[in-house]
């Protein structure tokens, strides 16, 4: 089943997809291209600005990122300079509602490939540079709400246990869609 089949969502805080190390690609196949293509779709639609393959339950070593001044399709991303030091409230699609302060690298240099396979190096810094990293750690399971300080996650737990509920309830109704559809 080809990705144009298979609808992409965002999945939630608490989904186990979200936690998984995501595989390094070996060859770059027009499977990947529509994965791209299709999480570039879902991160528009979404508002977004960054989407890392987890996220659409993926585990695939793979990101796409827009903050306004064009749209990067990155398969195995890796950080390999950093500089300087920033600090940003940032929110993420699959935690909707959460906010958390992030300290990061002001400036960093991405290596990738791109969606045809092909080496790039991607200088930035700022907000894009924030995004990237941001993008990167979800290919290693991490995301924001590990960031967040010891009173943040208090403020926060409410919000992320009703994410967890729902993120349960969305793959109980998957796991049934299945049940049903092989019955048929």
């Amino acid at each position: 089943m080809s990705m144009k089949e298979t609808a992409l969502k965002i999945r939630l805080f608490g989904d186990p997809a979200l936690r998984k190390k995501a595989g390094k690609i070996k060859k770059v196949t027009q499977s990947h291209r529509e994965l791209l293509s299709g999480m570039a779709r879902l991160m528009y639609q979404a508002g977004g600005i960054g989407l890392a393959a987890p996220q659409v339950g993926s585990s695939e070593s793979c990101i796409v990122v827009d903050i306004g001044s064009g749209l990067y399709k990155l398969i195995n991303p890796k950080m390999t300079l950093r500089e300087g030091s920033q600090s940003m409230e940032e929110g993420c699609l699959s935690v909707p509602g959460v906010c958390v302060r992030v300290k990061r690298a002001k400036k960093v240099l991405i290596k990738a490939l791109d969606e045809n396979g092909v080496p790039v190096a991607v200088e930035a810094q700022d907000l894009l540079a924030c995004v990237f990293q941001h993008e990167i750690e979800h290919l290693y399971g991490k995301m924001i709400v590990d960031h967040a300080s010891f009173l943040d996650r208090l403020k926060i737990k409410r919000k992320l246990e009703q994410l967890k509920k729902k993120a349960e309830l969305e793959r109980l109704s998957e796991s049934k869609k299945q049940y049903c559809e092989l019955r048929l």
